[in-house]
């Protein structure tokens, strides 16, 4: 008797989308020496996606989930600070590690040298002496989940300044990209002028810091000086004269052009950077109250014999609060020492499926 064989290619009808790629052709072609019906693709599919073992220990071979989602562009300069630590330097007049605070409208940086990381009280006494005093206060200030950051002395000062916290979600440092990108170039720059003498870092701090201040910025095309002050101060005597201000209203003048010139900039690389982003991201999924997810084991410390052979999933945990559409609270057990914030490129739907 004839029985008609289903071959995948052949199929045409409708697949899910978040099905799609789903690797189940070998599923299929095994399936098809002893089995035939007309969703047999489709049914296969909604097995493998809801099978627990291997959405525990596979791993995803699709593209991260959630499109960009850049931070609020400043008006002016010094209303949004980021801030950050750079560690693991050598000791050297007391000190083993910088403090680094950029502008995100000029791209201006403070580095401050410190002989160990600072407390959160400490922390908001270098953001007065440093900053405060200097530019006035900030209406927003960036930084990751550092204890310095989350304790209740960092929350109620900001409070009573009036300033918003933005807290990086757990192991996404993109949040808080401004800084990491000065730390970058701060730990290039160091290595260049002390490659001769490392232990003696401390002391080009304040030349590093001033190239960085006067070197032309890529995403506002104005150096952090020329975006924040109006103008480049001269690095030699003979540019002086070119620095003459006829007025107080000219000046003001060329700072509100400066100004104009460096938000028009600053958004117009927003767009850039997100369109280029988003070409290797997919839309985040519509998480929900209750959900259940999994969530990736990459960044969790776990006790196991082999780091090959242990789970690339964790869970499935439920979603407490959906906090913005590309960041989650979780109901984590409370073994697990980590920070239950995650941004969605660390969670994945579990699937359900009546088969």
């Amino acid at each position: 008797m004839f029985r008609p064989r289903l071959v995948v290619r052949s199929f045409t009808g409708h697949i899910p989308p978040s099905f799609r790629a789903i690797p189940v052709n070998r599923t299929v072609s095994f399936l098809q020496r002893l089995f035939w019906r007309p969703s047999l693709i489709l049914d296969v599919q909604n097995y493998v996606v809801a099978c627990l073992v291997c959405a525990r220990n596979k791993t995803s071979n699709s593209p991260a989930s959630g499109l960009l989602r850049p931070l609020p562009t400043p008006k002016h300069p010094w209303s949004h600070i980021a801030l950050d630590f750079v560690t693991g330097l050598r000791p050297y007049s007391g000190n083993t590690s910088i403090l680094t605070i950029v502008d995100r409208f000029s791209k201006a940086a403070h580095f401050i040298a410190l002989p160990k990381l600072p407390s959160a009280l400490e922390t908001a006494q270098l953001l007065m002496q440093q900053v405060f005093r200097l530019h006035g206060i900030p209406q927003d200030i960036v930084s990751n989940r550092g204890p310095q950051f989350t304790s209740r002395v960092w929350k109620e000062f900001c409070a009573e300044l009036g300033a918003q916290v933005s807290l990086s979600s757990g192991f996404h440092p993109q949040t808080n990209g401004q800084t990491e990108r000065a730390n970058q170039e701060l730990e290039a720059m160091l290595r260049c002028v002390a490659s001769s003498n490392q232990v003696t870092w401390s002391d080009q701090l304040a030349w590093v810091e001033y190239a960085h201040n006067a070197s032309t910025s890529s995403a506002t095309g104005l150096s952090p000086f020329e975006a924040s002050l109006g103008y480049q101060p001269p690095l030699l005597s003979i540019s002086e004269g070119e620095l003459a201000v006829p007025s107080v209203q000219h000046h003001l003048r060329r700072c509100r052009r400066a100004w104009r010139a460096t938000r028009a900039s600053l958004l117009r690389t927003a767009e850039r950077n997100k369109a280029l982003a988003d070409r290797r991201r997919t839309p985040a999924p519509d998480y929900q109250v209750g959900q259940q997810v999994w969530l990736s084991s990459r960044h969790i410390p776990l006790r196991t014999e082999s780091k090959k052979l242990a789970p690339r999933s964790l869970g499935p945990f439920t979603i407490q609060e959906v906090l913005n559409p590309l960041t989650v609270r979780l109901a984590l057990p409370p073994a697990m020492k980590v920070h239950n914030v995650f941004h969605v490129s660390q969670i994945r739907p579990v699937r359900t499926s009546p088969l």
